[in-house]
């Protein structure tokens, strides 16, 4: 990367940028990513400053010229990088002065860097958060799609990691879809303000020339300009939306994670993962490690501290732009690459989880899971619930005293803590009845998990996977 002197802003200065100095404050390692977008932007510009007779057609086409071939360069690694030229914005400006002359120099008429950068941001994260919609609806699909296949499939469900009551891992998964599904809607939220063109804002205060930003924003897929220029080339929400999004969507990953590191031990041993997605031990021979689950777990932290990092990265400033934005980009790409990462291990990894369905059912059976069922049944038979509760506790002493589940017990032993008990209580003992009785939308039985993921992959068919 070129170590360059000159500098394109430097008519007002004395004297070169300290060598350090420059290297500090410049942002083109990291911001060299948008290149793409700020490329598609000044495109746009190039036709609309041509459109209003600021350009004439003659550098409007070399200028169009120009950038096609910058970004042919750039894509084949042939493009010299400056730091001196501080981002990428100026690399390429200055790239496309020496191939076409002064009419590159004309391209930045009627813009700023400002709401030059504010564009390319938007560009860059509408276009991330279109393929991280797309990687949210493969996962989703694989969730259903085995769900769908378990919704049969019996194991305990648990609160303070405690067996509660019976559910299915059809419907465990469904869980997990339920979680994802409100992330692809903060992200298809998000996107909306995403959405809005700051171009034409200027430095700050809007531009002399006689722009059209409605053109603008037309050529560049936006929904509309922005309003207000002072807060165009200075807001920073979108970008801590997203975050704010990511954090919450690796909050479920990770918490999916804990729950599939959990169940891959040996003291669960619910679930089987492939052992692609999984690492050995350079000394214990018998370890497999479910090290995409703790990864992905792990990783959340990264995108809590990133939007931490944008919070307080704004809290402090006056309008309106300040070279403090410079530091957005990082925390963001790191987030967007972060949960690009993690989808992708996630989508590829859910639909090759085997449930051991023997482990699953038999854990189920330990733990009382059906008591809840027993104190329904009471309630059923005209017992208070109150008094249901207490007879129901009553019978799973006994049930810890003589190592017997509530299922395993006799007619005669289950009706000395009540006489409202009949034969007809062992329908409501058995894991299969205690699902099956629970026949409401969103509740566990089998043909309600079954009608959740028809309902599920019919959404997703519609989103065109």
């Amino acid at each position: 990367m070129s170590d360059q002197t000159n500098q394109q802003w430097g008519g007002r200065f004395s004297e070169a940028t300290d060598a350090f100095v420059a290297r500090f404050t410049a942002s083109v390692d990291f911001d060299k990513r948008l290149y793409r977008q700020d490329i598609q932007g000044s495109i746009a510009h190039a036709k609309m400053l041509c459109k209003v007779g600021v350009l004439t057609d003659n550098e409007r086409d070399d200028i169009l010229r120009g950038l096609e071939e910058i970004l042919i360069e750039i894509e084949r690694g042939q493009f010299e990088w400056s730091v001196a030229l501080e981002d990428v914005h100026m690399n390429i400006e200055a790239a496309l002065t020496r191939k076409i002359g002064i009419a590159g120099k004309k391209l930045h008429t009627g813009r700023s860097r400002n709401d030059q950068v504010a564009t390319d941001v938007r560009l860059y994260v509408r276009d991330e958060i279109d393929q991280i919609l797309s990687e949210l609806t493969r996962l989703q699909h694989g969730l259903a799609t085995l769900a769908q296949q378990e919704a049969d499939t019996i194991m305990p469900g648990f609160t303070h990691l405690q067996t509660a009551q019976p559910v299915t891992f059809g419907h465990h998964l469904m869980a997990w879809y339920e979680a994802l599904q409100r992330d692809f809607e903060r992200f298809v939220d998000t996107r909306k303000r995403v959405n809005i063109m700051p171009l034409g804002s200027a430095a700050l205060a809007g531009t002399t020339y006689p722009i059209d930003r409605h053109m603008t924003a037309e050529l560049l897929g936006f929904e509309r300009p922005s309003y207000n220029s002072l807060d165009a080339v200075s807001d920073r929400d979108f970008a801590i939306e997203f975050c704010a999004a990511a954090s919450l969507l690796l909050t479920h990953l990770s918490r999916a994670s804990e729950e599939l590191v959990l169940w891959t031990s040996a003291q669960f041993n619910f679930v089987d993962v492939p052992d692609r997605f999984c690492t050995g031990s350079s000394i214990m021979p018998q370890k497999k490690n479910p090290d995409v689950p703790e990864l992905v777990r792990g990783k959340s932290g990264r995108t809590n501290g990133n939007l931490i990092n944008l919070l307080t990265l704004m809290k402090g400033q006056p309008l309106a732009y300040n070279k403090d934005n410079q530091e957005d980009k990082e925390p963001l790409f790191d987030s967007i690459d972060t949960v690009k990462g993690c989808l992708r291990a996630f989508a590829d990894m859910v639909p090759a989880l085997k449930p051991r369905k023997d482990v699953m059912r038999e854990a189920a059976l330990r733990g009382f899971a059906t008591a809840t069922d027993l104190a329904d049944y009471l309630v059923r038979k005209g017992v208070a619930f109150r008094d249901a509760h207490e007879i129901v506790g009553k019978s799973v002493a006994y049930g810890i005293q003589t190592s017997k589940d509530l299922s395993q017990m006799s007619l005669e032993e289950l009706r000395q803590f009540s006489d409202h008990i009949n034969d007809d209580v062992f329908d409501v003992l058995s894991l299969e009845g205690s699902v099956a009785a629970r026949d409401h939308i969103g509740g566990t039985a089998p043909n309600q998990v079954r009608a959740a993921t028809a309902r599920a992959l019919a959404e997703l068919a519609e989103r065109g996977e």
